[in-house]
């Protein structure tokens, strides 16, 4: 699917989760015994993407196709910067929470059925986190500094503060950051093990939200020191609570301070953001938190919305799919909605709109926050 396409059914209020069975959606990778056949709600991507070209062959796997598709609408905007300020001044940072881990339970279930690992799988080529840079800098020509960010579902947001860092410093003019994360069962497994896996689509913020959905997915922006784009990137506020290993902090103190940080970083107050897009994952716990600390520093009146009820929780790409669907608020003049989220939990006092509608946001913040307390927020405005 295009970005546009994914545009369209966020704001027609489409989701793509369904209930399904996990070895339905991925061929089995472990032989286990008594291993459970697991149906929880899940947001695969709707069609197969076609195969690499046969320069980046050995890359071959699902993660090197769904960076070459995310790409191949960026060829033109990456060329002119190439063209403007050199191949070595220009980055490539995204974030990955499964890297290639999808083909190395593929390659882990054939060597247990044969007793050989698959000719064409070497682990640095299409599981290793450095094989992302590596495509993508196949693909796009990109010679300037490449790493991968992964701390866990902050990831996306934290690409952003990276990218930054590496402008403010002037080491790049211009830097690639997003993310890419793909469904495997390791990832769907041990979500389930936490107890955090919805059977059907998530309902951020609803009275009898039971668990998150995981999807998968991605996002490539092109971020320039000097660009006339109709949309800037104005601040990041990142920290770390440590609270638990997997639950947040239950007041909202590590979220907030992470918000405070991007509104200090950008240079605004609270009352200059116009619209908020939640982690919202759907758990218990994140959901009371993360509508404690948007109360904390924003009160009650911005308005917010929560899409990961339409694509499922990306992990590591959550926050850069959702940059592009806090940038899509800004252009379009109207806010996503937000699916499933009724009845509302009463101990959740946010304005949260569950129909498109129009809004004038001059600034959106996006929020991310992970297991550990990695926390990160970043704020994008608008140019003019």
């Amino acid at each position: 699917m295009s970005s546009v396409d994914v545009l369209s059914a966020l704001y027609a209020g489409r989701t793509g989760l369904a209930t399904r069975s996990l070895d339905e959606v991925l061929p089995p990778a472990f032989e286990l015994a008594g291993r459970e056949e697991l149906a929880v709600a899940l947001g695969p991507l709707p069609a197969e993407l076609p195969p690499l070209s046969a320069a980046l062959g050995p890359f071959e796997g699902r993660m090197a196709r769904m960076a070459a598709h995310l790409c191949a609408p960026l060829q033109g905007a990456l060329g002119a910067a190439l063209q403007r300020y050199g191949a070595v001044r220009v980055g490539i940072v995204v974030a990955s929470s499964t890297a290639g881990l999808l083909a190395t339970e593929h390659a882990h279930a054939t060597r247990a059925a044969t007793g050989e690992l698959p000719p064409a799988y070497r682990f640095e080529r299409t599981h290793a986190f450095h094989a992302l840079v590596d495509v993508l800098r196949a693909l796009t020509g990109a010679r300037g500094p490449g790493y991968v960010v992964s701390t866990a579902c902050s990831s996306g947001n934290k690409v952003f503060g990276s990218a930054q860092r590496l402008l403010r410093s002037g080491v790049v003019d211009a830097v690639l950051v997003g993310g890419i994360d793909t469904l495997c069962h390791t990832t769907v497994r041990g979500f389930h093990s936490l107890g955090i896996l919805s059977r059907s689509a998530c309902r951020p913020f609803a009275r009898d939200r039971d668990g998150t959905s995981i999807g998968e997915g991605g996002a490539l922006l092109l971020i320039e020191r000097a660009a006339e784009a109709r949309v800037a990137l104005c601040g990041v506020g990142e920290g770390s609570d440590a609270h638990h290993m997997t639950q947040p902090a239950p007041d909202g103190s590590g979220a907030s301070r992470a918000m405070l940080a991007a509104l200090n970083d950008a240079g605004l107050s609270a009352g200059e953001i116009d619209h908020i897009n939640a982690h919202g994952t759907g758990t218990p716990l994140n959901d009371v938190a993360e509508s404690r600390a948007i109360d904390q520093v924003f009160g009650r009146s911005v308005p917010v919305a929560a899409t990961k009820a339409a694509t499922g929780h990306v992990l590591g790409a959550a926050a850069a799919l959702e940059a592009v669907f806090a940038i899509a608020a800004i252009e379009r003049g109207q806010l996503p909605p937000t699916l499933h989220s009724e009845p509302r939990d009463p101990a959740v006092a946010l304005r949260i709109e569950t129909t498109p509608i129009a809004h004038r946001s001059r600034h959106v913040l996006s929020n991310a926050f992970a297991f550990g307390g990695s926390n990160a927020c970043v704020i994008f405005g608008a140019s003019q």
